[in-house]
């Protein structure tokens, strides 16, 4: 459960030890998403460390976090180039992401984990495909652990980068990178401070048009971001140590380029998609932007209570996210907030080939969320670019989730060659509702239609669920290793998109409650996963493979639904099943040409009617391919490297169009630092994204006009980042 700051310090000097030795030798490579420090070569499942310098290889080269992982890991999505990570599943399912242990993974599924950290403040990252019942929500398809870097005992260090990008299209076509850091510290105490600043200026596609503004999940261009990162590490005493992390994070929309709709909108909803384009002179009340700030403090203890190592962490994380204004027969824009506390604690002793760890932890969230409505005469004639307030109203009931859970977890090496792991989570959830007025009624009092409203009601539901795993390892020899493990996962869907809908009639100027959704008419039911997967690895010499079958299933399935561009969910009693293959392939060719890639197999499927349909598109992950040649004689890099997305198709006719994308980048080790140049995009590209098409058939429904969300990929991009450390 504590994949915590101390630990990483813990571990880090074996994980960062010469990278060539640490990819020969994976015993020495450690991995903290788990009850506690382990060998990532023991571990039966699949695991992948992304270390500073490959990621900063694509991030310098203009990809963002998301993007940068659904190109390493085989497992993950291509990610898109919007702020929301929607739809980017790993393994086809739900991915828990973390920050030094600290869950970014919310009930309410506002899809901003990835935006929540620049890439300047992070020291690698780990991922741990497959359900997990080891930790609680979110975590049916795997782990994604960002670990932050840390300060060191070499005395005072700083660092700095600077970094532009931009395709040349125009004087919007940019995006600024700027940061510096500080650390040092001695053998008792490590400290480190960096500031990450990032200007985003507009996007064009491959054909150097501008790229549409995301009225649906808001998009990352035009945009400002600051991230601000702190930590310190402190070794109480030979046996204990304490680490301390505060974040605060903020990206704003900052411009004035924005999607113009047409007259009265019709361009959005009047049927003339060709009155759509991208111009300036937008102005709002509201703007969108990701606010986060976190604080993580770790305790560690050495050989307490029978020589047992105690690992304790307490969190807290606060976050307001605020959406684009979005155009209808009404313009509003949503606010969302979350807060989120909580407690763990785990215990792990060895004897002999025999490991345990165990512990208890406890979380609590608290959801409210709220509309700016914006003066809709206004805002229609000026085509959605003029938005002014009039007023306000909820928009999600709010809720609280309180959980709590014990866990144990066993590891047993039966020789050299055998070892068993296995572990039981019982996890006990509260879910409780407030009264809610419906959405649409609170706006047509708003707007004088009526002047009460009866409350769906509020209560609440509990979920009460074990959760299960066993595996099993083979060693075939120092290079070589096979693994069969069986976990599960549990997900509690989004209740603000389940509760609080409801059906009104008017009875004078009082809407009267037909029919609702609420907690005890209604109740919202849990997802539990199921996964059986076979792996195996291979590290020796020139070739490093990592294969792994996987099947995973549940009884339930959840349903998109728009309605009025309201959209809602619906937990089905159909069963869902995801299955396929991934693997990753790295060859050192010689002593400077490498070559490799990784791939992802999956089909997702739910049962209606006693067979097999292919899941809808809206939720489903496409197949993907990955590919790179490297060439590095030292002190040069040059990395070529090809994504492509398979099509996508399900039984409704619904279709995500496949595209194949190459980026180039390259860098040098100078005398002061180190150059890092890139071209994403090379071949100038011009494609649909994922998120773009998802969007299309989740919102384009109706009056609405798909080509609102037709958001292009970006197209040739250069760039040019240098950094430093001193």
């Amino acid at each position: 459960m504590l994949a915590s700051s101390a630990q990483a310090q813990t571990v880090a000097a074996a994980a960062e030890s010469d990278g060539a030795e640490a990819d020969t030798h994976l015993a020495v490579q450690h991995v903290v998403a788990s009850a506690a420090p382990s060998i990532r070569s023991e571990l039966a499942q699949t695991t992948q460390v992304i270390d500073s310098e490959q990621l900063q290889q694509q991030v310098t080269a203009g990809k963002s976090v998301a993007e940068a992982l659904g190109q390493l890991v085989p497992g993950i999505d291509l990610g898109g180039q919007s702020r929301s990570n929607f739809g980017q599943n790993l393994r086809g399912r739900t991915m828990l992401v973390m920050v030094d242990g600290v869950s970014l993974n919310s009930s309410r599924g506002t899809a901003r984990q990835l935006d929540a950290i620049d890439p300047f403040n992070i020291d690698r990252i780990e991922v741990l495909s497959g359900a997990s019942a080891l930790y609680g929500g979110g975590a049916t398809g795997g782990i994604v652990n960002i670990i932050t870097k840390k300060g060191s005992t070499a005395g005072l260090q700083l660092g700095s980068e600077v970094g532009v990008t931009s395709g040349f299209q125009g004087s919007r076509d940019h995006q600024y990178r700027l940061a510096q850091s500080i650390a040092g510290g001695n053998e008792q105490v490590q400290a480190r401070l960096g500031i990450a600043l990032q200007n985003n200026g507009s996007y064009y596609d491959g054909q150097g048009k501008p790229v549409r503004t995301d009225i649906a999940q808001t998009d990352a261009q035009n945009t400002k971001g600051v991230d601000v990162l702190g930590n310190v590490q402190i070794k109480i005493s030979p046996e204990q140590s304490l680490g301390l992390t505060a974040q605060y994070y903020r990206n704003r929309f900052d411009g004035a380029s924005y999607l113009y709709g047409g007259p009265n909108l019709v361009g959005i909803m009047g049927g003339k998609p060709e009155l759509l384009e991208q111009r300036g002179g937008f102005v709002s009340d509201v703007m969108p932007q990701t606010e986060r700030a976190m604080f993580n403090a770790d305790y560690h203890a050495a050989k307490v209570w029978g020589d047992q190592d105690l690992y304790l962490q307490a969190f807290w994380r606060q976050e307001k996210l605020d959406f684009a204004p979005f155009p209808s027969s009404v313009v509003t824009a949503s606010h969302q907030n979350t807060d989120t506390w909580g407690l763990k604690a785990a215990l792990a002793k060895s004897w002999g080939d025999l490991s345990v760890r165990y512990g208890l932890d406890w979380d609590r969230e608290s959801f409210d969320g709220s509309a700016t409505v914006f003066d809709t005469a206004q805002a229609l004639a000026s085509g959605g670019m003029v938005n002014r307030q009039i007023g306000s109203t909820g928009r999600y009931p709010g809720y609280r989730v309180n959980t709590a859970a014990a866990f144990a977890q066993a590891e047993w090496k039966l020789n050299p060659q055998w070892s068993l792991t296995g572990g039981l989570r019982y996890q006990s959830t509260d879910l409780q509702v407030d009264d809610f007025v419906g959405y649409t009624q609170q706006l047509y009092m708003l707007l004088g239609r009526g002047n009460s409203a009866d409350a769906i009601p509020g209560g609440k539901n509990s979920y009460n669920v074990s959760l299960f795993n066993l595996g099993a390892r083979y060693q075939i020899d120092a290079a070589r290793s096979t693994w069969l493990n069986y976990a599960e996962g549990f997900e509690l869907p989004d209740p603000g998109k389940y509760y609080g809908q409801g059906n009104y009639q008017a009875n004078g100027t009082h809407w009267q409650l037909v029919s609702g959704i609420d907690p005890k008419s209604s109740p919202l039911q849990g997802i539990k996963t199921r996964q059986v997967e076979w792996g195996f690895k291979q590290a020796s010499g020139a070739v490093k493979l990592q294969s792994a079958l996987f099947y995973a299933w549940s009884d339930q399935t959840l349903q998109l639904n728009n309605a009025n561009n309201n959209v809602t969910i619906n937990v089905l009693d159909e069963k869902r099943r995801n299955y396929g293959w991934e693997g990753s392939l790295d060859v050192a060719v010689s002593k400077n040409w490498a070559l490799g890639g990784n791939a992802l197999w999956i089909r997702s499927e739910t049962r209606q009617d006693g067979s097999w349909a292919k899941q809808s598109i809206m939720t489903a992950s496409p197949s993907k391919l990955s590919t790179y040649v490297q060439w590095n004689p030292n002190p040069w890099q040059l990395r070529l490297q090809a994504s492509h997305m398979f099509t996508l198709k399900d039984d409704s006719a619904g279709k995500i169009d496949g595209f194949t994308v190459l980026d180039l980048m390259g860098g040098v080790k100078l005398p002061v630092g180190r150059l890092n140049v890139g071209i994403q995009n090379l071949l100038d590209k011009q494609y649909l994204t994922t998120w773009s098409q998802r969007a299309m058939a989740l919102y384009g429904v109706g009056a609405v006009s798909p080509q609102t969300f037709a958001f292009y990929g970006r197209g040739r991009t250069f760039s040019l980042n240098y950094s430093v450390e001193y």
